[in-house]
């Protein structure tokens, strides 16, 4: 969502009239989740995905249409036929977009919802009348809970439409070890906020992160500073127990939907052990450890890749809940 709130904002700074499409119903095996978005300017330039692929090019010619007034409009998509040139979805399922014209008169409310975005506020973008008015309610002033928007749901329609804005995934890795460089920029493409903290200045300096954002300190004192929060997730990779466990604490005393710890399960009864005086049994099951899905994983690539598939398959399975 950022990205696309991101052009939004720039587009409408630039007196340009804009369209947000927003997939609003999802049947069979849609491609998109309830809520993805793009948007969509005057030039045909857009941002964001509604579809994987299937009907970007559909939704930017209605959308232009759309453009010259306020208004609303609604498109539905199901699978195609046998005709290679028909607009549908290769999936099998079905899916309708709302679309709604805004005029430059809504850049205070996009920009006051991207910075509740970037700052891991919670809040709603209302858009009345559709696309005449347009404006951004925050719920919380922080959260930990990313669907924590009070009443709010998704609601679409002609007169209206309420889009929750919640903060993005975050994952915190402590240890700049070469674990560390696989899993950093594959948690990026995978749309988290990265940062890597390490105590060992010398880690840090000698390492590439992709866009990580690098800290030298120590785990705890670093989140006591930035608190986890529902939308976060935490792996420690230094196998270091006074950096690791710091970091640890930390994590079960978050509300943070992942924590994951490299070690043997040797390592990890070990771990346990020392941690069982300050938390429960139910609280250290909480801790993934020997980190990752067993999937044979050797090198530092490969085990990043099977944290990384834990940690989707934990998030996926709270979001079904």
């Amino acid at each position: 969502m950022q990205s696309e709130l991101e052009f939004a904002v720039t587009w409408l700074k630039d007196k340009k009239n804009i369209v947000i499409a927003v997939v609003a119903s999802t049947w069979g095996s849609a491609p998109r989740p309830v809520g993805s978005m793009m948007v969509i300017n005057s030039e045909g330039h857009f941002e964001g995905s509604v579809s994987g692929g299937c009907v970007e090019g559909s939704i930017v010619a209605e959308a232009t249409a759309l453009l010259s007034s306020p208004g609303h409009k609604v498109l539905t998509f199901a699978v195609g036929n046998d005709d290679a040139w028909q607009v549908g979805l290769a999936c099998g399922g079905t899916i309708e977009i709302h679309l709604y014209s805004l005029s430059p008169d809504a850049f205070p409310a996009i920009e006051a919802a991207l910075h509740a975005h970037k700052t891991r506020q919670t809040g709603a973008l209302t858009v009345s009348n559709g696309g005449e008015s347009v404006t951004f309610t925050a719920t919380t002033t922080t959260t930990s809970d990313p669907a924590a928007t009070g009443t709010i749901t998704h609601e679409f329609g002609a007169e209206c439409m309420v889009l929750p804005i919640a903060p993005n995934l975050k994952l915190v890795i402590i240890g700049a070890v070469h674990i560390a460089q696989a899993l950093a920029p594959m948690a990026t493409v995978c749309g988290f906020d990265v940062t890597v903290v390490d105590p060992r200045e010398l880690f840090l300096g000698e390492r590439v992160f992709g866009d990580a954002e690098r800290i030298h300190d120590w785990p705890d004192e670093y989140l006591a500073a930035h608190p986890l929060d529902a939308s976060s997730a935490l792996v420690t990779l230094t196998h270091d127990p006074k950096i690791d466990e710091a970091a640890l604490k930390a994590g079960l005393k978050s509300d943070c939907f992942y924590i994951g710890a490299l070690g043997s399960k040797k390592t990890q009864q070990s771990r346990i052990d020392r941690l069982s005086p300050y938390f429960t049994q139910e609280q250290l099951g909480r801790i993934h450890g020997p980190v990752g899905l067993s999937i044979g994983a050797k090198s530092p690539a490969e085990i990043a890749v099977s944290i990384m598939a834990e940690l989707t398959e934990t998030r996926r399975h709270r979001d079904a809940l």
